[in-house]
């Protein structure tokens, strides 16, 4: 399937939501952001700034980690899915890639892609294409497909990640810090694959990442959390080019990075505010 990027239809939907971890620890200060179908998104900021727990409460994993959104919603193709189990939400197309990769160590590269095919009910034919597919976009996973994965690389792990989620078929996956711990080529890389499974594959993608250079690049459009708010959006070519990211995010200001909540100058905050 191919796909000239992202469409008017917007695919998911967060409304204002705030999360609160343990009953006390608010995480979530209203975000809100819309993912169109077939482009992809960029969730940007520093460490803490909220990403990966924004990623966990759209695919329902929040609960495993004493998490619950307590205002707000969010809206998947016009539906609530709020308390959505993630098994559910797999089957309906929605699939999150966690930071730090997660692979079965004990099982071999291709059984981890197996496992990504578990809800399908489209026989072994159709599963046989599909991690053929994969092996296309990953030459490196079919030459290791028979290795245990706790044995491979840090990319090669992320490579299986990525896989495992696209065996599952999804329409859109949630990839949370792709380039964590891994060398600047190989995230070049990563990030390349992950372009085209967009174009070709008309995959959805909403992607955290603290690599706001990398991910501008790659993106359609960007959100940038700091403190679990958003402070800014906006086409990722604009984001780019825009000053305060330019110099809070792309190191390109002599005084280093700062906050957004750190500039004094009215000036400023009134840009970004406005």
């Amino acid at each position: 399937m191919l796909d000239a990027g992202p469409t008017e239809e917007t695919l998911l939907e967060v409304n204002n939501i705030e999360v609160i971890y343990n009953h006390v620890i608010l995480v979530l200060k209203g975000v809100s952001l819309s993912v169109p179908k077939g482009g992809i998104t960029a969730l940007l900021g520093g460490n803490g700034a909220g990403k990966t727990t924004t990623l966990k409460a759209i695919s329902g994993l929040l609960a495993s980690e004493r998490g619950e959104v307590t205002k707000g919603s969010i809206l998947y193709r016009g539906q609530k899915m709020n308390e959505a189990d993630p098994s559910d939400l797999v089957k309906g197309g929605v699939v999150q890639v966690m930071e730090g990769r997660h692979c079965f160590e004990h099982l071999t590269v291709e059984e981890n892609l197996l496992t990504g095919a578990y809800t399908r009910r489209d026989g072994n034919a159709a599963i046989q294409q599909d991690l053929e597919m994969v092996y296309s976009y990953f030459p490196r996973l079919k030459e290791r497909r028979k290795s245990q994965a706790g044995y491979t690389s840090g990319g090669e792990q992320q490579m299986t990640a990525i896989g495992r989620a696209l065996m599952s078929r999804p329409e859109t996956v949630l990839l949370d810090e792709p380039s964590m711990g891994l060398a600047p080529q190989l995230v070049e890389q990563i990030f390349e694959i992950v372009k085209r499974i967009n174009e070709e594959q008309g995959v959805t993608v909403l992607l955290a990442e603290q690599n706001t250079n990398v991910a501008l690049r790659f993106a359609h459009y960007g959100y940038i959390l700091e403190s679990g708010r958003v402070v800014m959006d906006g086409p990722a070519a604009e984001l780019r080019e825009n000053p305060d990211v330019k110099e809070f995010y792309l190191g390109m200001s002599e005084e280093g990075r700062k906050s957004f909540r750190d500039v004094r100058s009215y000036r400023r905050r009134k840009r970004w505010l406005s």
